[in-house]
């Protein structure tokens, strides 16, 4: 594979010839106007860019990609900025451009029909999901970041959200892409279709690649019909083997109504009371895991109610949850989702940590949990695990907070290479994944490999190098 940093890009006739393309308030050069684009959300990546470059159509994008093939100039494309792993930084070189997607922020079409959306990249998830219940339609992708991500960040990480377990990643909703190729042409692929069996499936190629492969400008994303009705109940259990089982119980009660099912340990919730104190706990004694679970009806409010009650008996009676509450309306769902949202929020208060995006298959959550947490323990006495995530689909954000009174800087730097490795090791042997959600970035490209078979490093890399010979589309992010 070519290296795009040798030999040296033509930088400056580079910058010149994008401002001639895309007109030059649209070329960012100066230090004040590029900053907000060059670190990462987490603020563990900085990079430096010889211009961020701000196209607002797909053939501006595409020019933009020819110009950086004459000019030998890499391309790191950027959403929203809300990344976890680096994904959307610039190297330190200065040699690289930064392409921002924000102003690709029109939505093409709504075919109600079809229960389709057609957006552009830089639509924000927040305004993709207004824009849908406008028209009476329900787009259920729903994360923290939904203020200020936008779909096409979505679709290059795969995110997931909350609503997985009824509804699919990103992935799963997108029918159609458009993509501007590594050679700056443009693939029209929004076909809008559930089925289309005429070769390989091209879509399923850009979908999760972090702008390694092509730059995604547009999608055609599915919509699906307004719940009548959503109910929102907090369980208390005494452990994740018993959330496994109520998990297994409220999918044979609820079936496909079951739209959310999310795992936050007692020490999670406690260090939102300790930072949050205004966020209401509804319990009045402490339980070792707490579940939260929504269900999306299409028939009423007295029917998914009724339905919950029939679901919470029958838990009550095995003995799967030991206290329970349902919110009595909109103010109190929220309040519940407020409490779930905001463990992230805490752990910032608490000082830093070693994050993990894991997943592993759903039955082994249980195990996953028991064996990690003591392996944990032996290595860093003391160290605190906030344990919560996607129960319903194996996703687990687990982390580890430094002991009590220990500095996080301190922690970090002495621990995190050996929690990382404990903690993928176990992922590994339950046959998981080290990254569900957040991608693979900068942050993850060596531990990935380090865990893939060499069949399927050698597949992915012949992936790259077919579709992106010079190596210009985002280098050094997903590959190694």
């Amino acid at each position: 594979m070519i290296d795009a940093a040798h030999p040296r890009p033509a930088v400056p006739s580079f910058v010149a010839a994008c401002a001639d393309a895309i007109g030059a308030p649209h070329v960012l050069t100066q230090a004040p106007d590029t900053a907000p684009y060059l670190t990462d959300w987490r603020r563990r990546f900085t990079g430096a860019a010889c211009a961020v470059l701000r196209p607002g159509t797909a053939d501006e994008v595409a020019a933009l990609v020819r110009l950086a093939v004459e000019h030998g100039v890499a391309l790191v494309p950027q959403g929203g900025n809300t990344g976890l792993t680096g994904g959307a930084t610039p190297d330190a070189s200065g040699r690289q451009a930064l392409l921002s997607l924000r102003r690709l922020d029109r939505v093409r079409e709504i075919d109600a029909h079809n229960n389709t959306i057609t957006v552009e990249a830089g639509v924000v998830l927040a305004d993709l999901q207004a824009r849908a219940a406008e028209a009476g339609r329900l787009f259920p992708l729903s994360l923290a970041a939904e203020g200020s991500c936008t779909i096409g960040g979505n679709l290059s990480t795969n995110a997931g959200g909350t609503g997985v377990l009824r509804y699919g990643t990103t992935r799963e909703l997108c029918l159609g892409l458009e993509v501007v190729t590594p050679q700056g042409e443009v693939w029209d692929g929004l076909r809008g279709l559930r089925k289309d069996n005429t070769g390989y499936d091209l879509r399923d190629l850009f979908v999760g690649a972090e702008g390694t492969l092509g730059i995604v400008t547009a999608a055609v994303m599915k919509l699906h019909p307004q719940p009548a009705a959503r109910v929102t109940a907090l369980a208390a259990l005494g452990s994740a083997h018993a959330a496994l089982d109520f998990l297994a119980l409220a999918q044979r009660f609820a079936g496909p109504l079951l739209t959310g099912f999310e795992l936050m340990s007692d020490f999670c919730l406690a260090l939102v009371r300790r930072h949050f104190p205004q966020l209401r706990y509804p319990f009045s004694g402490r339980h070792p895991q707490i579940v939260l679970l929504e269900l999306s009806d299409s028939e009423n409010e007295t029917h998914a109610r009724a339905l919950f009650e029939r679901l919470m008996e029958h838990a009550l009676e095995a003995g799967l949850v030991e206290d329970a509450v349902v919110a009595e309306s909109l103010a109190q769902s929220r309040a519940f989702w407020n409490l779930r949202e905001h463990i992230p929020l805490a752990q910032v208060e608490e000082g830093e940590n070693v994050k993990h995006d894991i997943a592993v298959p759903i039955s082994r959550v249980g195990r996953f949990i028991e064996e990690t947490d003591a392996a944990i323990a032996r290595a860093v006495p003391g160290a605190r695990m906030v344990t919560f995530g996607h129960l319903g689909d194996g996703n687990l954000h687990y982390n580890v907070q430094a002991p009590e009174g220990v500095d996080p800087a301190r922690f970090l730097v002495e621990h995190e290479e050996r929690l990382n490795r404990i903690v993928y090791d176990s992922v590994h042997r339950h046959r998981g994944t080290i990254s569900a959600e957040h991608g693979l970035g900068q942050l993850k490209p060596n531990e990935a490999a380090h865990y893939k078979s060499a069949v399927e490093l050698r597949l992915m890399r012949a992936l790259k190098t077919a579709l992106d010979p010079l190596n210009l589309m985002n280098p050094g992010k997903v590959l190694a």
